[in-house]
């Protein structure tokens, strides 16, 4: 309840360059105001991580911001006992002296509270930039400049916000050498996914379709459709098709690791109904071939049995199904 009270009361004072958790704004427009600066030659930049932002939010400053503009004592209390009210460790309540709680339904509000005052120093100074949450990316026009902002913000980051800059994840570089929220800018400054994400759908893929599950056909169908279609509808809307999204390679990975399944569960011919073994006889050698799983699933004999399209028809759904939706 005081989420939606706070609600319309911060949203007209909050930056345009800010996304995260906002209503009407998503990752997708973040991205895709990156590439407008990209294209018009701000290709440089400045990637900003904030060390474990949500665990170490200073009350202090973040209840000093919000009685700046909320005057109502008993609301201010209400928020002060959400910050405090802690955690339980081995049994014990552990009371909280910085931070916010993470997947509280008030942490986001409160985290972009915080960072507003970031957001008005990087347009006071003139930047164009993005943010999303703790992940910011600021666009200039050479490395030169790029690094002497990353340092300024680093600063200006720990004295005001008392906060520490992730030096693993922060750092200068082209847009096609960062990714910024799962995507990057690629030399034609077209969004494309980045490779940690398409590696972490491979992975993904992978785990989902491993042979040692008691899972029935109907239920991996069932939570393959809901991932894909997920990990498919994280793509901003607009996307070049062709070159942000390496359907082709990602079928073959879904399509291998289903085959690979399929070979795992059969226990041979006799586990197939008559009408099978009748109307694919030349798969039911397969089993006993004995160059392993993922020669079979390369073989023409089992793409032919279990091809694109028939995998299609039971609703075994690939990513290039979905990636022009």
């Amino acid at each position: 309840m005081i989420l939606q009270v706070m609600t319309p009361i911060w949203e007209p004072r909050f930056s345009a360059h800010s996304y995260g958790f906002r209503p009407g704004r998503s990752a997708h427009d973040a991205v895709q105001a990156a590439q407008r600066y990209a294209r018009e030659g701000e290709d440089w930049v400045a990637d900003l991580d904030v060390t474990k932002f949500f665990d170490y939010v200073n009350h202090d400053i973040l209840m000093g911001k919000i009685a700046q503009v909320i005057r109502d004592k008993r609301v201010l209390g209400l928020i002060g006992k959400f910050l405090r009210r802690g955690h339980t460790a081995d049994g014990m309540v552990v009371r909280s002296i910085e931070g916010t709680p993470q997947g509280g339904p008030l942490s986001p509000k409160l985290a972009n509270i915080y960072l507003d005052a970031l957001d008005r120093e990087l347009e006071r100074r003139g930047h164009r930039f993005c943010r999303y949450a703790d992940d910011a990316n600021i666009y200039v026009g050479s490395q030169a400049a790029g690094e002497r902002v990353l340092e300024s913000i680093r600063r200006w980051i720990e004295k005001h916000l008392r906060l520490q800059v992730n030096e693993a994840k922060s750092g200068v570089g082209r847009t096609w050498e960062r990714k910024f929220l799962g995507f990057r800018l690629n030399r034609a400054r077209q969004i494309e996914a980045a490779p940690e994400s398409i590696e972490g759908f491979k992975s993904k893929v992978r785990e989902m379709w491993r042979s040692c599950q008691s899972r029935t056909s109907n239920q991996l169908r069932e939570a393959w459709q809901r991932y894909v279609r997920g990990w498919v509808g994280l793509l901003p809307a607009g996307r070049e098709p062709k070159t942000d999204l390496p359907a082709g390679g990602m079928d073959w990975t879904a399509h291998s690791e289903m085959l690979l399944a399929a070979l795992a569960q059969r226990e041979g011919p006799r586990a197939q109904s008559p009408a099978t073994r009748a109307e694919r006889p030349h798969a039911l050698r397969l089993p006993s071939a004995p160059r392993g799983a993922w020669h079979l699933a390369g073989t023409g004999s089992l793409q032919t049995a279990l091809s694109n399209r028939v995998l299609r028809r039971y609703g075994f759904l690939l990513p290039s199904d979905l990636a022009d939706c």
